[in-house]
């Protein structure tokens, strides 16, 4: 879609989103929006990772390592499907993150970005587009999680709870979509904001209690579980969907969540309407 489209009904020809009144912020992350989900149209290969990740993941970590954790926790590959599945959709949110990142780079060294900002358009658009379009992606990525999940043997026992854990982890995944935005614009070229996105994402995911309980890990690594907010994402998804305790876990992401989007959006924005 042309970037054209968005120059209706034009507010002050300066761009700031002070002087845009909110339906025109509304309107313009519709276009936005549908601009990147043309694109995505046009380009189905950028849904790959989306659609083979989860399947991936849940067949890698239930038959390789399904049988030995799982008799750690009393009861089998069948007792590690019902602990890793919920690990996976708070993982999934972190990696499609990533993405944002690099896309967000990509169409800056591509000179997308320079045209958005010449547009009489609200900067903090642009983003919360993109943001919207990679949480379409995060719900496309978790629907085949649960179907492969459920085909290897997952009992959802609470549909409810189901339908809460994805809303907890598109919540707390949108919010680190801003920390890859930041990084998106900030770092030189797309390979430096995945390299940079690897090197925090892997201590983060297997740091946590993703993949395996932690009461074997050494205590340092537990006191660092501790405060991983993957774990307690991780958990609460588990207490939703399975059962148990969620009341503390699902705080605790949720303020993780609070505090790295009023930090990191500010951040982004101001990078984005600054950069050079």
């Amino acid at each position: 879609m042309s970037a054209t489209t968005l120059t209706a009904k034009p507010s002050s020809g300066s761009g700031s989103d002070g002087r845009i009144g909110l339906r025109a912020h509304v309107r313009h992350t519709g276009a936005l929006v549908r601009r990147n989900l043309l694109w995505i149209r046009q380009d189905p290969e950028s849904m790959f990772d989306a659609v083979l990740m989860p399947i991936v993941f849940t067949l890698l970590f239930v038959f390789v390592f399904g049988g030995s954790i799982g008799q750690a926790l009393g009861g089998g590959q069948d007792a590690y499907v019902q602990y890793v599945v919920p690990g996976l959709m708070a993982m999934m949110g972190m990696n499609i993150a990533m993405g944002v990142g690099t896309g967000f780079n990509e169409d800056f060294q591509k000179g997308v970005m320079d045209r958005f900002r010449s547009l009489p358009i609200g900067r903090s658009s642009v983003l919360l587009a993109k943001i919207s379009v990679e949480l379409l992606r995060m719900l496309v990525a978790t629907a085949i999680l649960m179907v492969v999940g459920v085909t290897v043997g997952f009992d959802i026992t609470s549909w409810t709870g189901l339908l809460a854990a994805v809303a907890l982890a598109a919540v707390f995944g949108s919010s680190v979509m801003w920390i890859f935005l930041v990084l998106g614009v900030t770092l030189k070229n797309a390979q430096s904001v995945q390299a940079m996105g690897f090197l925090v994402l892997f201590p983060l995911q297997f740091g946590s209690s993703i993949f395996a309980p932690t009461q074997s890990m050494p205590g340092w690594l537990q006191n660092f579980t501790d405060y991983n907010p993957l774990s307690s994402l991780a958990d609460a998804a588990r207490g939703l969907m399975t059962g148990g305790p969620v009341a503390h876990d699902v705080w605790v992401t949720l303020g993780w969540s609070v505090l790295m989007t009023l930090v990191m959006a500010p951040v982004a924005i101001h990078k984005f309407r600054t950069k050079h």
